[in-house]
């Protein structure tokens, strides 16, 4: 009997025919499918995602969202604190209301004594520039040339001197020309020199004087205004 021939089989031999053989696998387990399948959806997830993300950004849909108010932790906004109202009388043109008392205050024209110097050598400046002064409110002091110090020294349009008292009137005196510089000294009256530089020429008009005022004193951005919390 040969070795080919299985015990049982009378004599008939057992052959294996045929080049193909069968491989033996594990088969395949649901829990691979469901894995797979979950990490299809997470990557169509993050794709969708970064689409919109990317459509904001071309589209400028959240360009001023850093400009909304952020949010305290009971969920409502912060909002911008509204300035006071003044119980005086409302200050110069452009000028936000300040509180009384105050030295950098705003006032009236009419509060304000204003010498006027005249460091050139062109003869009248500082008398027409006075009567211009005038005309717009303030209240007129000492009229004439430049004391020795300043004297042909003003090479701008301007130089507006004034105290710690002088700050708000200072500030009101420097809008009414174009380049004018200001400058602090030790006095402790409320009174402002406005001594005539090299290149001065005019005051501004009034509605260009109003518009530099309101440009001096606007108050700088609160943090909520700026996309910071």
């Amino acid at each position: 009997m040969s070795m080919l021939t299985p015990q049982g089989l009378k004599g008939k031999q057992y052959r294996i025919t045929g080049n193909a053989y069968p491989r033996l696998g594990r088969p395949p387990r649901k829990s691979r499918k469901v894995i797979a399948g979950l990490a299809a959806l997470l990557a169509l997830a993050l794709i969708g995602l970064g689409g919109v993300q990317l459509y904001d950004i071309f589209t400028g849909k959240n360009r001023h969202s850093s400009a909304q108010a952020c949010a305290t932790p009971s969920g409502k906004a912060l909002a911008a604190p509204t300035p006071a109202a003044s119980p005086g009388a409302p200050a110069a043109s452009g000028a936000p209301a300040a509180a009384p008392g105050d030295p950098h205050a705003i006032p009236q024209p009419a509060a304000v004594t204003v010498n006027v110097y005249n460091a050139t050598t062109k003869s009248g400046l500082a008398g027409r520039t006075a009567e211009e002064l005038k005309k717009r409110g303030f209240a007129i002091g000492k009229v004439g040339n430049a004391p020795a110090e300043l004297d042909k020294k003003v090479p701008g349009t301007a130089q507006v001197i004034a105290g710690p008292a002088g700050a708000g009137a200072s500030t009101l005196l420097t809008s009414q020309i174009a380049g004018a510089t200001a400058t602090a000294d030790a006095r402790t009256d409320a009174s402002v020199d406005f001594v005539i530089g090299d290149s001065y020429n005019a005051l501004l008009d009034e509605t260009q004087a109003a518009a530099a005022l309101a440009l001096a004193t606007k108050p700088s951005p609160t943090p909520s205004a700026t996309g910071t919390c």
